[in-house]
């Protein structure tokens, strides 16, 4: 990032339909802010689009928030901007992938995560998904996770597969480059 340039990011919600990225990326540049990562996905018709730019200090955070607010509300979408610290960000251990699969049922992702948690684990993406198979065995989990280098990767594997058992899930934890390896296309 150039010297004298801020970050923020910009959160966007609402409806799907065509051109919604368009139209952020066009006010940010109309704004002077250059689009540095975008990230976003659709659930159940729902558009979730998280946007990091770099910007001018002497650009007025509230103007750039004006000017989204203007081009996407008529379209029911609802805009956050936040400035982000220029703190580097903190590393983390190795990267790993769990995936589950079980019945859907209330309580699968807060028992996962409770357990990720309590050992420190950072979820960098979830994916969960109902594939609506008549026998009940295809809710669908994938968590993208960063284990703290200092943790005792077998003392997590435990607690998850235990968890897991209680839940009824089958569960997998792989390695990232070994997961990557296995589903190359």
């Amino acid at each position: 990032m150039k010297t004298g340039m801020k970050k923020i990011a910009v959160s966007v919600l609402g409806p799907d339909r065509p051109g919604i990225i368009a139209t952020v990326a066009k006010v940010l540049y109309g704004q002077g802010c250059n689009l540095e990562d975008i990230s976003q996905t659709i659930l159940q018709n729902e558009f979730i689009g998280i946007f990091i730019a770099s910007v001018d200090n002497s650009s007025d955070d509230g103007s750039v928030l004006a000017a989204l607010r203007d081009a996407i509300s008529p379209l029911q979408l609802f805009v956050h901007l936040r400035p982000l610290s220029a703190a580097a960000p903190e590393a983390f251990g190795d990267s790993f992938i769990i995936t589950t699969v079980g019945p859907d049922r209330p309580g699968l992702v807060a028992g996962i995560t409770e357990v990720l948690a309590r050992y420190g684990v950072n979820i960098t993406n979830l994916k969960a998904v109902s594939k609506g198979e008549s026998d009940g065995r295809r809710y669908i989990m994938i968590y993208e996770v960063d284990i703290p280098a200092a943790t005792d990767y077998h003392v997590i594997r435990a607690a998850l597969y235990d968890r897991a058992g209680s839940l009824g899930l089958d569960i997998n934890l792989q390695h990232r480059e070994i997961f990557e390896q296995i589903h190359r296309v």
